[in-house]
């Protein structure tokens, strides 16, 4: 939020002090030249090509009957609530272009967030901070390897946040809540180490990535990980995608010597329909005994983009492992570090997967309808419905794999090109193995409003 200086006292002009003053002004601009524009010192070095941003965000959300049950924390509070929330976040870069056409770049950013109005033990106590976010810097290769494409070489070292896909897997760097605030904004997403290297020639993307997560510190897991991710993109509307990863933490077991593989396609495989389009991906997660999981999506998606307002009709299915208590392994999927790509990607449901359930144990449907009336404004609603894969792992005396059945609606206002204001309104209805593992009937209500600003 900007808020403007107090005026000073007005001034009253006589009625007739006014066309005397608008004549003697547009004399005084016909007779005299216009001012060339002031050209104010950043006092930085001159032949770097500096770029400031400023975002900003506050929101207010509010529960009813929430079930606040969380397993990823193990958070057990059955009652509705309300809390807001806010952020700001300064950012400047630089480029500095070498007569080769290579570039050194960097970005160094700052994230000051707070949590306050009695909020939820599950979102943390009124907590403020402010901390580093991006702190890193880099080289690319800019038309200095012509024969293999503008930057086709590419490394960075420092704090930076990296994504993998539409960030089923890998898209979130920073924990937020506790004793940082923010856990809805979730302004942080930058890694606190990340090395990266990237190879782009052609259709072809190679990168190797070294990564550690910036944990909360009243939660420190030390969880790093090495891994290599290549795509091959045919044309504009193909993309196919396959990475490794190898994990290691001091903490979590199950994420110590951890081998994850992904594989993925995001297509529209029919030049002459490009509207119709399908997502496919796959995980795995081996670590012997210690875990052994499986977890897969897929979805189509048919856009009538020449019909007034543009709907887009989607149908996904989500299906991530749960531990199957007759073997003596673990095959909980672990959801690892997953983030916000669109609605309902990967927090699936603006109740569920927000506040009690995760990527883990779960089979989802969900069905999208999302239009947009013009250009400012665009908004849609989702139906999801949530199953156990495993019922007996979800909860003690549980036998049932219906969860809850959600509908959300959500509304994007493009106010101008700085603010967007989102209007969310949830709700969800507990399923008998909600009931069985809680004793929870109450339906479960949601509302959100957040104004965001970007510079």
């Amino acid at each position: 939020m900007i808020r403007h200086g107090r005026q000073g006292p007005r001034r009253t002009l006589l009625p007739w002090t006014v066309p005397l003053l608008l004549l003697a002004t547009s004399a005084r601009a016909q007779d005299t030249p216009a001012p060339a524009a002031e050209t104010r010192p950043l006092g930085l070095p001159s032949k770097v090509d500096w770029k400031f941003n400023f975002d900003a965000g506050w929101g207010v959300f509010g529960f009813a009957n929430s079930l606040y049950q969380d397993p990823k924390e193990g958070v057990p509070q059955n009652y509705g609530d309300n809390w807001m929330e806010g952020f700001l976040k300064p950012a400047i870069s630089g480029t500095y272009t070498l007569q080769s056409s290579s570039e050194f770049y960097g970005k160094l950013s700052g994230v000051g967030e707070r949590t306050y109005a009695s909020p939820p033990a599950l979102v943390g106590r009124d907590q403020s901070s402010f901390l580093p976010e991006d702190m890193y810097i880099g080289w690319r290769s800019g038309k200095a390897f012509e024969s293999l494409g503008e930057n086709a070489l590419d490394f960075s070292i420092g704090r930076e946040q990296y994504t993998i896909g539409h960030g089923l897997l890998l898209w979130d760097g920073a924990a937020e809540g506790g004793s940082r605030g923010g856990y809805w904004s979730n302004a942080r997403k930058a890694f606190g180490v990340a090395a990266i290297g990237r190879f782009k020639p052609g259709h072809h993307t190679l990168e190797a990535f070294f990564l550690k997560k910036d944990d909360l510190p009243e939660n420190d897991t030390d969880t790093r990980l090495l891994g290599a991710n290549y795509e091959y993109k045919f044309g504009e509307t193909t993309t196919l995608g396959a990475t490794y990863m190898k994990w290691r933490s001091k903490t979590i077991p199950r994420r110590d010597h951890l081998d994850v593989y992904n594989l993925r396609a995001y297509t529209a495989p029919i030049p002459a329909a490009t509207d119709l389009s399908f997502e496919l991906e796959y995980a795995a997660e081996r670590n012997g005994d210690t875990l052994h999981a499986d977890a897969w999506t897929a979805s189509a998606a048919y856009s009538f983009s020449h019909v007034s307002w543009k709907p887009k009709l989607t149908y996904r299915y989500a299906w991530f492992e749960g531990d199957n208590p007759s073997t003596t392994r673990n095959e909980n999927f672990d959801p690892l570090y997953l983030g916000f790509y669109d609605w309902g990607t990967w927090w699936q449901g603006e109740i569920a997967g927000e506040y009690f359930l995760s990527n883990s144990n779960l089979r989802s449907h969900q069905a999208r309808v999302h239009v947009a009336p013009n250009d400012h404004v665009g908004g849609g609603l989702f139906f999801y419905k949530f199953l156990a894969d495993q019922p007996a792992s979800y909860g003690p005396g549980v036998s049932s794999r219906d969860i809850a059945v959600e509908s959300d609606a959500y509304v994007d206002w493009k106010i101008n090109k700085n603010f967007t204001a989102s209007f969310v309104a949830a709700f969800a209805n507990p399923q008998q193995a909600v009931e069985q593992a809680t004793g929870r009937t109450h339906n479960f209500k949601y509302g959100m409003v957040f104004l965001a600003y970007s510079y």
